[in-house]
């Protein structure tokens, strides 16, 4: 029985010797007297040799001065002189340092506090930092992923966007410029596909003519649609007077491209100096400002906003009173022109939304008791088939959305204010920036995840060395109870 292990918490190990008398109460006095000895000792050391790894006073115990004194009295240090006495000043200091520790027990009070710390505290908080570690790794690594994701769709919706225009995105000023330049041929091309809606326009005319039984409407419906389709996209002066100008006075639009740069240069944010809404008039019923490239869910601050035409209109400019010569706006196109293009958009969608109704109307289910049943003594003209209805409505359409497309509408605003060329490209630019800002974040990401692996790394071996020592320290104890 007398050979049996006795079971003793850690943290009640120092009261357990205090009162089993292996040590006495005072031991904490003696042990910070031991310390501050300690701490002289380790200041007389020379730097290498045995004594080099004693350099924190805090960490070393009374197994280590044991340890320490034995492997000296193996050297010069360990001598003795005629008397028995040590001749080296330190082994004298460690042989009363050890002295001190083994006079009434206070190395097994000592041992025991620093087992208690190590497994309260120091043990606890480097597991903690390690796994704080572990979590900033992990955090880093998610948030690189997003980083790298989010700048994926900035890029692709910067090409998103540069397709919609037309535009390759390389040199964005010098791309628009030559769009601008070409702005006329498809004007001209929109033009001469008017002629394709003759079949179209006389249905129409026809139409409205048998119902309100009046033949002079087909004159007053859609004049500017039928002006284009006759004379072409001629000046506006000719489709003031009628007459043709003799003398043209057209100002060029001129594109400052001298200060062209990458579109990937970082800028500041935009003022766009919108109004309230942050919409254009365009003289008709039709919003066209936002322009919305979708990508992963994203459309928050993604979009590119045309701005308030009084911003990108030019001064009002009075047509000229003298006779045969168009300048200003009468020396514009009709296409070219915003307010007789709106008209002609205007006559556009009529027509669409005539042949709109009129297709519903044959396609119903009740085709033959409706509105069509009223026309059997129609000329027929009038009484046409759904599929040829259909067949006007597509090229009406497709006309439509040639003039209205998003690229036309930025060259359109391009032709008005040269000016808007460099908001354009700058709100391009804004969409690479951010592009770029979040590649740089996630490099940030990679390089904290790189610190927070390397502080584990040097942690894990001081947490096993602490873990080692508490160990040592628990069978060192174990050790002093036997020598006792």
């Amino acid at each position: 029985m007398e050979n049996l292990p006795i079971d003793i918490n850690y943290n009640k190990l120092a009261d357990w010797l205090i009162n089993r008398r292996h040590c006495s109460q005072q031991w904490q006095t003696v042990a910070a007297v031991i310390r501050q000895k300690i701490i002289k000792a380790v200041e007389n050391m020379p730097e290498d040799g045995d004594f080099a790894r004693f350099k924190d006073p805090a960490e070393v115990t009374y197994f280590q001065v044991k340890e320490l004194i034995e492997k000296a009295k193996e050297t010069d240090s360990g001598k003795k002189n005629f008397f028995g006495q040590y001749s080296s000043q330190i082994m004298k200091d460690w042989a009363e340092i050890c002295r001190l520790y083994e006079k009434d027990g206070v190395f097994l009070a000592d041992t025991s506090q620093m087992i208690a710390r190590n497994v309260n505290y120091e043990i606890p908080a480097i597991k903690k930092q390690i796994t704080r570690c572990q979590q900033i790794q992990k955090e880093c690594e998610r948030k690189e992923a997003d980083f790298t994701n989010s700048a994926a769709d900035f890029r692709k919706k910067y090409s998103a966007s540069c397709r919609q225009i037309g535009i390759e995105g390389t040199k964005i000023k010098t791309e628009l410029a030559s769009l601008v330049q070409n702005l006329p041929d498809e004007f001209n091309g929109i033009a001469t596909a008017t002629q394709e809606l003759q079949t179209a326009v006389t249905y129409y005319d026809e139409f409205v003519a048998f119902l309100m039984n009046n033949d002079q409407l087909q004159s007053a419906s859609l004049p500017v649609l039928k002006f284009v389709m006759s004379r072409g996209n001629v000046r506006v002066y000719e489709w003031r007077t009628g007459q043709p100008p003799q003398v043209v006075e057209e100002e060029s639009i001129k594109i400052d491209i001298s200060d062209e740069l990458d579109p990937t240069t970082q800028a500041e944010d935009i003022d766009w100096g919108a109004d309230d809404n942050g919409t254009i008039d365009f003289g008709a019923d039709i919003d066209f400002c936002d322009i919305t490239v979708e990508s992963g869910g994203q459309e928050e601050d993604d979009v590119i906003e045309c701005t308030d035409t009084s911003d990108v209109t030019p001064e009002v400019r009075e047509a000229s009173l003298e006779e045969g010569v168009a300048r200003g706006d009468d020396a514009l196109s009709i296409l070219d022109n915003p307010s007789t293009r709106n008209l002609f958009i205007d006559n556009l969608m009529e027509l669409e939304s005539f042949l709109l109704q009129r297709f519903a109307e044959l396609t119903s289910s009740h085709a033959d008791t409706g509105p069509g049943s009223q026309l059997q003594c129609a000329p027929a003209t009038v009484q046409l088939e759904a599929e040829h209805v259909e067949t006007m409505m597509s090229k009406v359409q497709a006309l439509l959305k040639q003039l209205t497309s998003v690229q036309m509408q930025h060259l359109m605003l391009i032709r008005s204010s040269p000016r808007y060329v460099d908001r354009l490209c700058e709100s391009l630019r804004q969409i690479l920036l951010r592009a770029d800002k979040l590649v740089l974040a996630s490099k940030e990401m990679a390089s904290k995840k790189r610190a927070a692996l390397e502080e584990e790394s040097m942690l894990e071996p001081h947490l096993e060395a602490l873990r080692r020592q508490t160990k040592t320290m628990q069978q060192q104890v174990m050790l002093g109870f036997s020598e006792e």
